[in-house]
C-alpha cells in the first residue's frame, strides 16, 4: 500500500507540474492547496530535492519546481524515493532482493512466481507513467447530486 508520504509527495510533485516553467512555489502554497501538513511536506519536498527530482530556489520568487521536464520524472522515481522497492516480497525486489529465509527453492515457489507478476504490472505502469501523463490526463467530470 502507498504511504501517506508517498502519496503526498506525488500530489506535491503533480502540483509542480501543473505548474511547469511559472519559477518556484512556496511550500506553504502546495501545502495548502493540497492539503498536506507544511512541516511534513517540508521533509518530503527536501528529501525529493536530495535526489535530484526537484530544485528549490531562494528568495523573491523563490520555491520549489522541478529539476527537470515533467515528461521526463516518472511516478516509481517518486514512489521508490519515498518508499523504497515496490515489489511485494524481497525475493522478487530489482533493488532490494533478499532470499526469503522460510523459501526451500524459488524456482519452485509458487507464491514468487505470483509475487514477480504482481511487481512487473505494478513497474511497468509507474515507470512509464511521467508526471506530464498525470498532469494532462482527463480530470473525472464532477458529479452533482441534487437530492431533497
Amino acid at each position: 500500500m502507498l504511504s501517506a508520504k508517498a502519496k503526498y509527495g506525488l500530489k506535491a510533485a503533480l502540483y509542480l507540474a501543473e505548474r511547469e516553467g511559472e519559477g518556484g512555489i512556496l511550500v506553504s502554497d502546495i501545502a495548502e492547496s493540497q492539503r498536506i501538513p507544511k512541516k511534513f511536506l517540508d521533509t518530503i519536498l527536501l528529501e525529493l530535492k536530495n535526489k535530484g527530482l526537484l530544485s528549490s530556489k531562494k528568495g523573491k520568487g523563490g520555491g520549489y519546481m522541478l529539476a527537470r521536464p515533467s515528461s521526463k520524472v516518472m511516478v516509481g522515481q517518486i514512489v521508490r524515493i519515498l518508499d523504497g522497492p515496490i515489489a511485494p516480497v524481497s525475493c522478487v525486489s530489482q533493488t532490494a532482493y533478499r532470499p526469503c529465509t522460510d523459501c526451500s527453492s524459488e524456482e519452485a515457489c509458487r507464491i514468487r512466481r505470483v509475487m514477480q507478476r504482481v511487481r512487473d504490472a505494478t513497474a511497468e505502469i509507474l515507470d512509464n507513467t511521467s508526471l506530464r501523463d498525470m498532469a494532462t490526463a482527463p480530470r473525472p467530470p464532477t458529479v452533482l447530486n441534487y437530492d431533497i
